[in-house]
């Protein structure tokens, strides 16, 4: 079951998470009908996105293997066959697919859309500098435009900026360590590093945390904003993602451990706390 977990990349599908983001800013997280909706949503976008790990893992297979983290991954360590990735990624393709269209609605061309983009990322894309980090980004605003078609919520403009700098500023911070990996061991691990060194990383997270916060507080103070949730309070929550980007810049810069966005979410405390403070912060001011 262990390597099953590891095949499928399940601690990854805490990414899709964003699905919950706006039945949660449009004040529908607690009706019934919308959360087992964007539940049944969350379970058929992971299937999706395991297909498209296993077909990168399949990809990278002899790249994996000079790793010291990704020789691990269970195709790159010979414990489970490359026919045997094949069948697991064409299933969880099929019965994600499957899920998606039994939602019924527009839902399936999300996850389609998806596919597309990240088998272009998987087989070309991921070795151009730039265009890399943006495909990582524009995953994650698809994954919330999912949510708001699951949720039957419009996204805010606010929402989609701040959703796109955020993941923004997390590929940068990976390719950071892949970065100083590379400095390392002196294996190139990524063809698109060639575009990238610390210098001009350094100054986009800089940059991109800094708008962050920016556009934040002024997402709180919007009139619109205000009056759609009848809350005026709003930014009193600017100070845990205040708080939230300096600890992981912290993370990035000072502690050089950046590389998995995912694996800090589940075992950083300072995050988890900051997060959960942000998340109660929100539910309190929008639903009470």
């Amino acid at each position: 079951m262990k390597v099953i977990f590891q095949l499928l990349r399940l601690s990854h599908w805490v990414k899709n998470l964003f699905l919950f983001i706006p039945a949660f800013f449009g004040g529908k997280l607690f009706e019934v009908q919308i959360l087992l909706q964007v539940t049944i949503g969350f379970v058929a976008y992971g299937l999706t996105a395991s297909s498209i790990y296993i077909i990168n893992d399949l990809k990278d297979v002899e790249k994996d293997r000079l790793h010291p983290e990704k020789k691990n991954r269970p195709i790159a360590s010979g414990k489970v066959n490359v026919r045997s990735a094949i069948v697991a990624a064409a299933l969880c393709m099929v019965l994600g697919l499957l899920i998606s269209w039994t939602i019924g609605g527009s839902f399936i061309y999300i996850p389609l859309a998806y596919i597309l983009m990240n088998l272009a990322y998987t087989f070309k894309l991921k070795q151009i500098a730039l265009i890399d980090i943006m495909i990582i980004s524009l995953g994650f605003l698809l994954r919330v435009y999912a949510g708001g078609v699951l949720a039957d919520v419009p996204l805010s403009k606010w929402l989609i900026i701040m959703i796109f700098l955020l993941a923004l500023f997390l590929a940068l911070a990976k390719r950071r360590d892949d970065l100083l990996l590379e400095d390392k061991d002196g294996v190139k691990h990524r063809k698109s590093l060639d575009g990238y060194n610390l210098e001009f990383v350094n100054g986009s997270l800089y940059l991109l945390s800094s708008i962050i916060v920016v556009a934040y507080i002024l997402y709180t103070v919007s009139e619109e904003v205000i009056s759609y949730h009848k809350a005026d309070q709003l930014y009193l929550s600017s100070f845990w993602v205040l708080m939230g980007m300096l600890r992981y810049l912290q993370i990035t810069l000072v502690e050089k451990n950046s590389g998995n966005p995912t694996k800090i979410l589940i075992r950083d405390g300072v995050i988890q706390f900051i997060l959960l403070g942000w998340i109660i912060t929100l539910a309190l001011l929008f639903y009470l």
